[in-house]
Order: C-alpha cells, then sequence, then structure tokens
C-alpha cells in the first residue's frame, strides 16, 4: 500500500476501504446442539481453510464483542498449518442468549465473516398436576411428556413426602414421554396416614445438560378411611419400643372388627443395629396371635426382601420371624418393616439398620498376588477398591506397619506402599512373607486383604526380570491380575480375571491368559453384589437382559478368552441361585446365552477352559436346570423356545386334563434330534399347574467330560428334563436318541449324575438301560435296577440282559435255599449242641458254626428288607435303606470274622497243640474278633459318609462306590480275611501230610487231630473262598462268568454251611440217630465207620491215601 501511494501525485488519495475484501461463504459454521434448551451447553464452531488464528467473536443483539468469562470461553487453534479452527462455548444456556452471532477470522487486508442465529427455548412438559390414589394394591400409573422433540439422554423420576411409595418407571424416547408404575398397598399408607400428600417429580435430562422438571402431587388414601365409615373408624393400639413402632391398617367395617380381636402386637429386637459392610445382623419379631396368612419383611420403599434371608415359626401361643444376614452390604442400610398379614389387617414392626461402608474382602483388589524380590530390592504392593469412602490404610508385613498413599484413578482407589521395607527384612533373605492392607472404617472396623505373597530370593538364583512382573528362577509361576497390566485388546483394556506367567529361560512367557473384559466383568462384580442383595427378584430380570445382551455383543472375545467364558459360567451359576420363579422372558434372556457360549467358535475355548476348571460344564447345565426347575409360564400351558444351539420345550399340568408328555427336538445343522416321553400315570401324579421343561443341546455332549473309565458315552443329544414339583414316587421317562455313529460301538443309556467325582459331575448308567436299538434309533429308559451281585461290583450287569436275568434268579432261588438251610443248621446245632460239644476244640468250633450261620441268615433277612424299601430300585423311605445298608454291612463281615475266628482257631489247636487256653478266653476273644471288629469297622464307614448323604448307592441299598468308595469297607476285609484263611488251608493240610517228628501226639490228641483234619476239608467253601471270585465283579467290564460263579457260590453258602459244617460232621450225624432212638443202625454204621478207618477209603495202602481217607471218614 506504500508503494502505491508513493507513486501517486496529490490529485489522488488513498482508499483503504478498496484494499480490504470480506468474505461470508468460505468459513464453515456449526452449532450443536441443533435444538437448544434452557441450561444446555451450546458450542458453535468456525472452521476455515486460512492460516490466521485471529479469529473474534459477536453477538449481534447485544453489541459486543464475546470475551473468555465464566459462561463463555473462546479458543482457537491452527491444524496441521491448513486450517482455522475457533470454538465458543456457551455454558447454561439462557434465552437472552438467543440471536445473532458473527464469527470473523481477519489475515492482512482479508476477513471472513460467517453468521448463525440460534434460538433459545425453555423446556415445556405436560402431565395431571394432581391425582388421588387409594392404597388398596391397584397399579397406578403417572405419566408426562415433553412437549418439544429432542434427544433426551435420560428421564428421571424423584419423589417427596413423608411416606415412601416406589414404582418402576417406562420411558419411550420416541414419543417423548415416560410412565411411572407404582403399587400401594396397606403396609405402606396404613391408617393414620390417610390424607398423605406426596410430591413425584418427573424431569427431563438433555444431552446437552438442560433439565427441566414437572411436579406431580399425589394423595394417598387408606382402604377404609373414605367417607362411608370415616365415623366408625378404630384407631388400633400403636406399640412402641425404641427405634420401632407397630401399626395396622384394615379393609372395611366388617372386617375391622373381626381384625380387632385378631390384631397382634408385635415385639422386634430392641438393641440399635449398627454393622460395617460385611458383617452379620438379625432382626427378631415376635408375635402374640399365631393366627395369620402371611408373613413377610419389606423395606422402607416397599420392595419385599427375598425369602431366603427370613425364616418364620408358629406356636401355639405366637409366631416369631427371623431376618438373618450373613454378610450385609450398604444396600440393607435403611429401615425395614416386619409384617404380619391377616385377611386385610396387616401388624407391622420396624426396625432401623446402620451399614457402615467397608470394602468387602473379595472386593479388596490387591497387587501383587505373588511376587519374587531379590533379598537387597524393595517393591510397590498396591490394594485398590471401587469407592472413594474416608478409610484409615495400612500395609502390614510380618509383625511391621507401613503407612498408604491414596491415589484416585477415575472409578478406582488405591492405595500403595512404594517404600523400600526390605530394610526390615535383611535377616529373613531367603525368606517367603506374607503381606496384608488393613481397611479401617469411621465406626473403627477393619478389614484385612488378600494374602500378597513376597517371595526373597538371592540374587544367584534369579534369571527373569520385569518391572511389573518381577523377578523369578527358571519354572517360576507367577500371577498377576489383568487390571494391573497393559494387556492389548482390541475392544478396549480388560480390567477382570487373571494372567499367568512362566520364567523360560530369561523372560516371561504368558502361560495362561484368564483376563475378562470390561463388560462382562462388570456384569460378574454386580451379579456378585447382587446375591447378597435385599431385592434379588426385583432386580434379576434387567440382570439376564443385560447378560443377554453383553454377551451377543462380546462372542468373538469368548471364542478367543476363556476367562469372558468361565465369567458368564459364573454368572449363570449365581444368578441360578436368586429365583423363586421364572417368566418365559427370562428364560429367553437365559437360552439366549447359553446358545451364544454352546456355539461352533467357542467349541475351542471350552477345552482350553476345562483344563484347569473340569466342572465348568457341569455348573452350566446345573445352572439350566435351576432355572427350568422354576420356570411359570403364566396364563399359556405350552412352553417353546428355539435357537441354534439349544431348544426348549415344556407344558404345563391342568386339572383334569392330563395326557402324555411328547417332546421333539430336531437340530438340521448337527443333523441330530431327539424325543422324551412321560406317560399319562406319571403326570397323574404331580400338583396342578406343575410344569415339565426339556432342554435339549446338540454341542454339549463334546463339552461334558469324560465318565470315569475315560470314554465319552455321550453320542448325541444332551436332554435334561425337570419337574417344578417335587417328586417322591418313582418318575419313569422314556427317551429315543439318533446315534450319529451306530457302528462305533454298544450304545449306552448314561446320564449326568452331579455328585461324581467328589461333586464335579460324570456319566453315570446307574438307573438308565437300552431299551431297543433300531438302526441308528436308540431308546432308552432310566429307571433304576439293582442284583445280587452288586454287593462286590461298584458297576451292575446290563439291564435286561440275560446275564442280568440269570443272576436274578440264582440269586432269589439260592437266597431261600439259603435262608432254610440256615435255620436248619441252627435247629440242628441246637438238638445236638450237648453231644457235640464235650472238648474246648468241639465247643469252639460249633461256636463258630453257629454264629456264621446265625450272622449269614440275619444279613440274607436284611437283604429281603432292602429289596423290598425299592420300588423299581427307587428307595421309598431312605431312612430304612441307610438302616439296611448298615446291618448288611454289619452281619456279612460278622460272617468273615467268625470264619477267621474258625480258622485261627483250627491253626491254634494244630500249630500250638501244648498250649491249652481256658474256654472262657477263647469264647471272649472269639466274640470280640466275630461281632466287635465288624461293629467297629460299619459305624465308621456310615459315621464318615452318612452326613454328606454318601453312604449308600443311589440305585441300591448297598455301600456306595461311586462317591465315596464304602464298598472298600468291606471288600478289604473280606478279602484279607480270604487271603489269610487259604494260608491256614496251606500251613494245616502241610501240618497234616507231614508231621514234625516231635508232634507226634496222643491217643486223645489224635483224635481231636482228625476232627480237625475232616474240618479243613470244608474249610475252602466254608471259609468265604467263593467270595474271592467277588474281587473280578469289582472291576468294570469283567468277564460274565465271574458275576455268575460269584452269584451261585455266594447265594447257596447257607446250603453250604448246612451241608458241610453240621450234617457232614459224624458226631452230629450220631447225635441226631441217637436223638431220635435209631441206637441199632447207629451201632452198626459206627462199626461200619471203624472198620472204613481202618481200611483205605481209596483201595490204597499209601500213607497220603490213609490220610485223606481219615480227612474225609474218621471221626474224630
Amino acid at each position: 500500500n506504500e508503494q502505491v501511494k508513493q507513486s501517486l501525485n496529490q490529485t489522488y488519495k488513498m482508499d483503504y476501504s478498496s484494499f480490504q475484501a470480506a468474505t461470508s461463504n468460505e468459513t464453515k459454521f456449526s452449532v450443536m446442539p441443533e435444538v437448544i434448551f434452557e441450561g444446555d451447553t451450546v458450542t458453535l464452531m468456525c472452521e476455515n481453510e486460512i492460516l490466521s488464528s485471529n479469529v473474534s467473536w459477536y453477538h449481534v443483539e447485544r453489541s459486543t464483542d464475546i470475551q473468555n468469562s465464566s459462561r463463555f470461553s473462546v479458543y482457537t487453534i491452527v491444524l496441521n498449518n491448513m486450517t482455522s479452527v475457533s470454538r465458543l462455548t456457551i455454558h447454561n444456556a439462557t434465552q437472552g442468549d438467543a440471536g445473532e452471532y458473527i464469527c470473523k477470522l481477519t489475515l492482512d487486508i482479508f476477513e471472513y465473516e460467517s453468521r448463525k442465529r440460534i434460538n433459545v427455548t425453555a423446556i415445556g412438559i405436560s402431565a395431571n398436576e394432581e391425582m388421588k390414589v387409594m392404597c388398596d394394591n391397584s397399579p397406578i400409573s403417572l405419566k408426562c411428556c415433553s412437549e418439544k422433540k429432542a434427544n433426551w439422554s435420560n428421564i428421571e423420576w424423584k419423589q417427596k413426602g413423608k411416606i415412601n411409595i416406589t414404582g418402576t418407571p417406562e420411558t419411550d424416547l420416541e414419543f417423548h414421554c415416560s410412565k411411572y408404575t407404582f403399587k400401594a398397598d396397606g403396609t405402606q399408607c396404613p391408617s393414620g396416614s390417610s390424607g398423605t400428600k406426596v410430591i413425584y417429580t418427573c424431569e427431563f435430562i438433555s444431552a446437552h445438560g438442560a433439565r427441566g422438571s414437572k411436579d406431580i402431587e399425589v394423595t394417598f388414601t387408606s382402604v377404609g378411611d373414605n367417607s362411608s365409615h370415616k365415623r366408625d373408624a378404630h384407631e388400633f393400639p400403636r406399640h412402641v419400643m425404641e427405634m420401632s413402632t407397630v401399626q395396622s391398617t384394615t379393609g372395611n367395617s366388617l372386617e375391622r372388627s373381626k381384625a380387632q380381636e385378631q390384631q397382634a402386637n408385635l415385639t422386634i429386637t430392641p438393641d440399635p443395629i449398627s454393622v460395617s459392610e460385611g458383617q452379620n445382623f438379625s432382626i427378631t419379631c415376635n408375635s402374640d396371635v399365631s393366627n395369620y396368612d402371611e408373613v413377610y419383611w419389606n423395606t422402607s420403599a416397599g420392595i419385599k426382601i427375598h425369602q431366603k434371608f427370613y425364616t418364620t415359626r408358629r406356636y401355639p401361643d405366637g409366631a416369631e420371624s427371623v431376618l438373618t444376614v450373613e454378610t450385609s452390604t450398604r444396600e440393607w442400610n435403611g429401615t425395614y418393616h416386619c409384617i404380619f398379614k391377616y385377611k386385610n389387617s396387616y401388624s407391622i414392626a420396624t426396625k432401623d439398620v446402620i451399614v457402615h461402608p467397608l470394602p468387602l474382602q473379595a472386593n479388596i483388589l490387591i497387587d501383587p498376588l505373588e511376587v519374587a524380590v531379590p533379598c537387597n530390592g524393595s517393591y510397590s504392593f498396591k490394594c485398590c477398591i471401587e469407592e472413594d469412602e474416608d478409610y484409615k490404610v495400612t500395609f502390614q508385613m510380618g509383625s511391621f506397619f507401613f503407612p498408604a498413599a491414596k491415589v484416585v484413578n477415575e472409578k478406582q482407589v488405591c492405595y500403595t506402599h512404594s517404600e523400600s521395607i526390605m530394610a526390615h527384612s535383611t535377616s529373613w533373605c531367603p525368606e517367603n512373607i506374607e503381606v496384608f492392607c488393613h481397611f479401617t472404617n469411621a465406626a473403627n472396623t477393619s478389614v484385612r486383604s488378600p494374602s500378597m505373597k513376597l517371595n526373597l530370593v538371592p540374587e544367584i538364583n534369579i534369571t527373569c526380570r520385569d518391572t511389573v512382573i518381577g523377578v523369578g528362577a527358571p519354572g517360576k509361576v507367577i500371577q498377576k491380575l489383568c487390571q494391573f497390566l497393559q494387556v492389548p485388546c482390541s475392544s478396549g483394556s480388560l480390567i477382570g480375571g487373571i494372567i499367568t506367567y512362566k520364567c523360560e529361560g530369561s523372560a516371561w512367557k504368558v502361560k495362561r491368559n484368564d483376563c475378562i473384559s470390561a463388560p462382562i466383568n462388570s456384569l460378574l462384580s454386580r451379579t456378585k453384589a447382587l446375591i447378597k442383595s435385599p431385592s434379588q427378584d426385583e432386580k434379576l430380570s434387567a440382570y439376564l437382559h443385560n447378560l443377554s445382551i453383553s454377551t451377543n455383543k462380546v462372542e468373538h472375545e469368548i471364542s478367543s478368552s476363556p476367562g469372558n467364558l468361565g465369567a458368564i459360567i459364573n454368572i449363570l451359576d449365581l444368578l441360578s441361585t436368586v429365583p423363586t420363579q421364572v417368566n418365559s422372558e427370562m428364560m429367553t434372556h437365559i437360552l439366549s446365552t447359553v446358545n451364544v457360549i454352546l456355539g461352533e467358535p467357542i467349541l475351542s475355548t471350552w477345552k482350553i477352559l476345562q483344563q484347569q476348571q473340569t466342572n465348568e460344564s457341569s455348573r452350566l447345565l446345573d445352572s439350566v436346570e435351576r432355572f427350568s426347575r422354576v420356570l411359570q409360564s403364566g396364563e399359556s400351558t405350552v412352553l417353546s423356545i428355539s435357537h441354534t444351539n439349544v431348544q426348549m420345550r415344556g407344558i404345563v399340568i391342568k386339572t383334569g386334563h392330563p395326557k402324555n408328555y411328547k417332546q421333539s427336538f430336531v437340530f438340521s445343522d448337527t443333523a441330530l434330534w431327539g424325543k422324551v416321553v412321560i406317560d399319562k400315570p406319571r403326570l397323574e401324579s404331580l400338583q396342578p399347574d406343575s410344569s415339565i421343561v426339556t432342554v435339549a443341546f446338540p454341542t454339549l455332549k463334546t463339552i461334558l467330560t469324560r465318565d470315569f473309565q475315560g470314554e465319552n458315552f455321550a453320542n448325541s443329544l444332551v436332554m435334561t428334563t425337570t419337574v417344578s414339583y417335587h417328586i417322591t414316587m418313582p418318575f419313569r421317562i422314556s427317551m429315543t436318541f439318533k446315534n450319529n455313529n451306530p457302528s462305533g460301538g454298544v450304545p449306552r443309556c448314561v446320564f449326568w449324575n452331579f455328585n461324581l467325582a467328589n461333586h464335579t459331575g460324570g456319566w453315570d448308567s446307574d438307573g438308565c438301560y437300552v431299551k431297543e436299538v433300531d438302526g441308528d434309533n436308540v431308546s432308552c429308559t432310566c429307571d433304576h435296577l439293582t442284583s445280587f451281585s452288586i454287593l462286590m461290583s461298584p458297576d451292575s450287569p446290563n439291564p435286561g440282559s440275560l446275564l442280568k436275568i440269570l443272576l436274578d434268579i440264582i440269586s432269589y432261588i439260592g437266597l431261600g435255599f439259603s435262608i432254610l438251610s440256615l435255620a436248619a443248621c441252627l435247629v440242628v446245632e441246637a438238638v445236638v449242641w450237648k453231644s457235640v460239644t464235650k472238648n474246648r476244640t468241639s465247643y469252639m468250633r460249633h461256636i463258630c458254626i453257629v454264629n456264621i450261620a446265625a450272622s449269614l441268615l440275619v444279613a440274607d433277612i436284611w437283604f429281603i428288607v432292602a429289596a423290598t424299601v425299592h420300588d423299581h430300585h427307587y428307595p421309598l423311605n431312605e431312612t430304612a435303606c441307610v438302616a439296611a445298608t448298615f446291618f448288611i454291612h454289619f452281619f456279612y463281615l460278622s460272617v468273615f470274622f467268625w470264619m477267621l475266628t474258625l480258622g485261627l482257631m483250627l491253626f491254634y489247636r494244630l500249630v500250638f497243640i501244648l498250649h491249652d487256653a481256658s474256654r472262657s478266653t477263647q469264647k471272649a476273644i472269639a466274640f470280640s474278633l466275630g461281632y466287635g471288629c465288624p461293629l467297629v469297622i460299619s459305624v465308621i464307614t456310615v459315621g464318615a459318609t452318612q452326613p454328606q448323604e454318601v453312604y449308600t448307592r443311589k440305585n441300591a441299598c448297598w455301600l456306595n462306590w461311586e462317591d465315596t468308595k464304602a464298598l472298600l469297607a468291606f471288600v478289604i476285609p473280606a478279602l484279607i480275611i480270604v487271603v489269610v484263611n487259604v494260608t491256614i488251608t496251606v500251613v494245616v493240610i502241610t501240618k497234616i501230610l507231614r508231621p514234625s517228628i516231635g508232634d507226634k501226639p496222643s491217643k486223645q490228641e489224635k483224635s481231636s487231630l482228625f476232627q480237625i483234619s475232616k474240618s479243613i476239608g470244608v474249610l475252602t467253601p466254608l471259609l468265604g473262598l467263593t467270595w474271592g471270585f467277588g474281587l473280578a465283579t469289582v472291576f468294570q467290564g469283567s468277564n460274565a462268568v465271574f458275576h455268575i460263579v460269584f452269584t451261585l457260590l455266594n447265594a447257596f453258602q447257607g446250603l453250604f454251611i448246612l451241608l458241610f459244617g453240621c450234617l457232614w460232621d459224624q458226631k452230629v450225624q450220631e447225635a441226631l440217630l441217637n436223638k431220635f432212638s435209631l441206637s441199632r443202625w447207629s451201632s452198626q454204621h459206627s462199626k461200619s465207620t471203624s472198620l472204613g478207618s481202618s481200611t483205605p477209603v481209596f483201595s490204597m495202602s499209601s500213607p497220603i491215601s490213609r490220610r485223606f481217607n481219615n480227612l474225609f471218614g474218621k471221626t474224630g
């Protein structure tokens, strides 16, 4: 400009305006939001591709330049040396801020200008301003709507008044309205509070901070306080104790007079209740009237407490209800109402509970979990919680305490100690030390964190070093919480779970990653809090809905993260313990979640998860079964939900219309199908409105763990059927499966037994058998069967097979012969007792025979009792089944121990010929051994297993095998005795066949020796060697021959005792003949036998022949 001016003469003058240009079309001007309400934060933004930061803002209506102030802020920046961006922010906009705004950018003589007009409007809300409500438990809805359409971020409802009656908000953002629904009953507005007014406020909140509200005044009137009988209103007595009140309300005049007679006087725990989170408390509420319709507990907001938190007992002169909270949380802080209801009368006692904030130990996140540190090093310890409260926090290491520094990070508060604490521990190296942090609240209650393990190691052993993980020697394994590590993730940081590292060479390698994504971890934390909440049922539906949404959103993360999968299973397991009933909508959310985690892409993640946690699949199945048992269909009698990886079918039993339960499932993706049938008689035994639900899973067969033999039986659908009604009678279910591998082996029907493998679950075939196999169709019937050989065998023969039928025939025919034979043996012994017990050896021998026969007889009788307490092998009486098992165990052991006594007595009489104990001493030892040892073993067995209800089997009244191996308490003593008696047999026979020179007996001793030798001839069958065949049946898949031989010999053992223990003894024969006056025949027979003793039976003259002749023919 100066050069132009110098070249002009005085005739001309400079027109400066001609050298400036103002443009209005090169600036981008935007306003956010488009619709502005009073209270919004408004942003005006100018963008221009001019390299200049000289930007000014101007408000036309106010004729002022805009400068930075409390409500206005201007920020200008040049981006990438190309674009100028200037932003004007107006906080808490008012209608005075409306008008035209100018954004002007200046560069040399050029001005770039843009204008924009904004309008600021008030939030208009329409609603009924007054309403009257009767407290008759009818649903009431309050509604408010905004007069202008806008992007509302939230609509909140608040209330203010003397009584607190809360409801449920429902927001329809499409129509810009919100509805608030509540129910008011007599417990919330009792007599005396009629006419109370409560202000409900409906507040609209915009996405940019504007707020507008509308008040609705609601007047509550209690039932019975209307004008028709207001004059007759009777004010019931109000009983007041410390922090306690009792109130009553009635329905109408007639019921009022009746209720006056039933009016309960309630007393409640008088002491103040003030606890810290994590502590327990209880409230006892007593009534002096035992007649009531219902007892329950409410919060001050009218929300019912979950039934699992309180118990109620009725007494002849009153009643008692006790609210017990084992682990209190801050949700329990408030006022609680104990309510006894009789018709329309409510007796109420209230109690205030103060819960002081204190973190639960499980909610204290620690870092490190474990760390190795050089002996001269140091480490920073950290304890984190979610809430920012005024706690006193200290760290403890051994007997030393250290102060903690507080660091607040967004929603998390951490306490750290970063000093070198090794100065206190030089004498400890090498050593393992536990470090804790202590939180103390305002009530002076403390909680200690989980242990942080500190391993002090010499420098020479260290190969791996990391500032976060720590140091370690080769092979060292360390775990770290994921939230304290920088874990790469496509969807953001993972804040839950654990990462496991292993020192390999000189570097830490990730051995296992169980991190949990943020949304799933948040749901898991909230679920753990929910199960301690007083209002669990109220929140369950929302939790299941959120779980379904979150699971579907992070499906791709679950397929690569066993931590996410395990967290979802944990959430389902926890939530399944909450409900008393589940509706169809909630069940839809549950199965939607299950469908995702059972999808094909996630099956590989299951394998990784179950390498460390083998029962996760069993927990999932158990959770679905618990939800199914409490499913309520409402008005519908048919239940049906279908997904790709799970299907559910069910019915509700209605009175007078029972029919067969038939459900079919088809999964085309996996070419699997199945059917479930329950016949009409079974349905008739159920109560009306009971529900039967079947859930089918096509992919669960590949996830459930293998059975105890390592064979995966499941080769088809996994179908679980539940009944909401508790079943006490036998209940048979028939199923048909498609077998995808018909040539892969013999099909075996199994069910999942949650009690196997220390309650981790496993496949079990007890009570389920194959009914028919037709091509690839396998029909199964679930029933419980038994046989005699189950006494030694942990698994039954296949029900319905020829072997099973044969064993049954042998068992029961043999059992009949045994009982008759044993009874005959006892009668014979009683008849000939005086004749055959003239010396000590004979006396003790017959003592043993009598007790063996008596014990086996009683055991067989108890076996019959055990069979009668089963119908289709379901125990009809659990107590009788336990008693039968105990006595069968005891008396069978007694048979064995008396056999052992007989064997030891024979061994003693033959080997220790010169030693002779008295008869009373021998008898005392015999009875102690014969009955004392079995009693001790039997009592210990039942005492150790019955408290856990794992004493008997599920399918028979006999010792358990699958869960506790209690059968070994019979098998081991029996087999030991068999081995001992076999040894005795060998020793005795050797002694008879090859006597030493010094053992030549006298004539009387020789007679006793012959008697002993004769007993040896029957020792093998008599001492229970037949039970040795039972050893083979203990093992899975044993040959059928062992079952048959064992059952045959064992069932007829009573007959063996009669023949070889009683009747084969010649003294017994002679005594019987003499008893029945056949002396002549007896005399001739005696001579004949005497001749037989001197003449070889086998017509041989060798010494061995003579000895066996004496063994089987010579009397003693």
